[in-house]
């Protein structure tokens, strides 16, 4: 589930959900918006909230935020059918230098965040990356109803927790993970 703290990302995915069916708003626009979703009078008001809030500033102040794994991908329609239709994926925002130059492009699901890129130099093909996650259960059932032809991925005990693991059409592997509860801490 999203909170205040998404509201950039909300915002990109608004305008591009209303951009595919002929809206056009600004991102200033999309930002005043979220902003009233939240109960906030203006994006100024949310956006010290975000700035004040404890997620934000619990590293001393630096203001480390979770980080975004740039995931290397070949082919655009296959990265699109798999990270958006299979993993229901958000397209948080694209970007190409020019047309018919490389993909660029940041995904979303609830907190996860990943970043999609054709360029040569940004990534290796059979990245690893974990997602800690809440009732992977629910998501492996999710996924398999999808009957996805290329994926049909397992759950498995760990030590750790109950893992579910995904493989992109490029190598790239994703490790949902269910903390036990003694690992939480």
């Amino acid at each position: 589930m999203r909170t205040f703290l998404d509201s950039k990302a909300m915002a990109s995915a608004m305008r591009e959900r209303l951009a595919g069916k002929g809206v056009s708003i600004t991102h200033s626009q999309a930002l005043e918006i979220v902003a009233g979703q939240f109960g906030f009078d203006t994006w100024n008001i949310l956006a010290a909230r975000i700035a004040a809030s404890p997620k934000a500033c619990d590293d001393g102040g630096i203001g480390l935020e979770a980080a975004a794994p740039i995931i290397r991908i070949f082919d655009e329609p296959r990265a699109r059918e798999f990270y958006l239709e299979f993993l229901g994926c958000n397209v948080d925002w694209e970007h190409r230098f020019e047309a018919d130059t490389p993909l660029y492009m940041q995904v979303s699901r609830g907190a996860m965040v990943l970043h999609l890129s054709e360029h040569s130099g940004d990534a290796t093909p059979g990245a690893n990356a974990v997602v800690f996650a809440q009732n992977v259960e629910k998501l492996h059932g999710e996924l398999l109803e999808k009957n996805y032809r290329y994926n049909r991925p397992g759950l498995q005990k760990q030590d750790w927790g109950l893992e579910m693991q995904v493989i992109d059409p490029f190598g790239n592997r994703l490790r949902f993970v269910e903390r036990n509860e003694a690992q939480d801490g």
